[in-house]
């Protein structure tokens, strides 16, 4: 196939162009640098997107581009960008893909569990309720910025994705160096839910969507086990072979973060992945302390 990616230089793109480019597949890029290869095609939303014509030829389009949500405080001009980014990203790249003479196949789009917002012990499914706040919002805007592809009659898939666990980067990486030195604990009352994924299972995902042809709408991207973070943190240090004793209350982590802590670090998202369990998805790692130990070669 000939796949269109942006988002490419991402923790998700990079592997993801690797692996299908590996697989045989033909992989376009989209860039915002003036391109060196002709596999690559310059945008700048909000202010320009690729043409119809660029994309003529492009069987599937992997859309993963946006504003890193954890880099930095949550000022005014960084949740513009956070936005802004999804939302116009995916408006000018679906418009494109819209007016296409020959449009491809599907559209595989990121989206976040960060759609259901802070819900407790709520077991949260495909067609659970939107939640309230920043993020449910960002998330909302950003799902339906795909309209005019799925008005089209293409295929759209809306992957909400958990959190993605990763030695390479993203929140694990994040974590390790304070939980190697010992200095690891939980967050807040540490019983708030983390809905997580291997990477192996991220990229195992978006091929599963990419060739399944009946499958489309939001599918929760999440293993099948979300653990409270109190778990989360005592596996964490058990793998590390580390003590997990130095933990962060809640008042220090809003200090520290701001309103992110509240939508990021102190949220609970007790989230289940309804569609892949139905359709029989094989995870590589549905459990915690696996996916640590192959992610971290413990």
């Amino acid at each position: 196939m000939n796949i269109l990616v942006s988002g490419s230089s991402g923790l998700v793109g990079s592997a993801l162009v690797v692996q299908l480019s590996l697989k045989g597949h033909t992989v376009k890029t989209l860039v915002r640098r003036e391109p060196n290869h002709p596999s690559e095609i310059r945008w700048n939303p909000p202010q320009s997107g690729p043409t119809p014509e660029q994309l003529q030829g492009i069987d599937a389009v992997i859309h993963l581009a946006g504003e890193g949500i954890a880099s930095g405080r949550w000022t005014e001009a960084k949740k513009k960008a956070i936005l802004e980014s999804r939302m116009l990203g995916t408006k000018i790249l679906a418009d494109a893909i819209s007016r296409m003479p020959v449009p491809p196949k599907v559209m595989i789009s990121a989206s976040a569990i960060g759609y259901y917002g802070n819900r407790g012990d709520e077991i949260l499914k495909e067609d659970s309720l939107a939640g309230r706040g920043f993020l449910p919002e960002v998330c909302q805007t950003w799902e339906t910025a795909t309209t005019p592809v799925i008005q089209k009659g293409i295929r759209v898939v809306q992957l909400r994705f958990g959190i993605i666990l990763s030695s390479k980067g993203g929140a694990l990486a994040k974590m390790l160096p304070p939980f190697k030195m010992g200095l690891g604990g939980i967050l807040g009352s540490g019983k708030q839910y983390m809905s997580w994924i291997a990477l192996d299972d991220v990229l195992g995902v978006i091929n599963y969507a990419l060739f399944g042809d009946s499958i489309f709408g939001a599918i929760n991207a999440v293993a099948p086990q979300a653990v409270t973070n109190a778990d989360f943190t005592r596996t964490l240090g058990r793998v590390l072979s580390r003590p997990t004793v130095f933990p962060m209350p809640a008042f220090a982590a809003r200090l520290a973060f701001g309103e992110m802590a509240d939508a990021l670090l102190l949220v609970s998202a007790r989230v289940e992945p309804a569609y892949l369990i139905r359709s029989k998805y094989r995870f590589q790692f549905p459990v915690l302390e696996d996916a640590l130990r192959h992610l971290l070669k413990k």
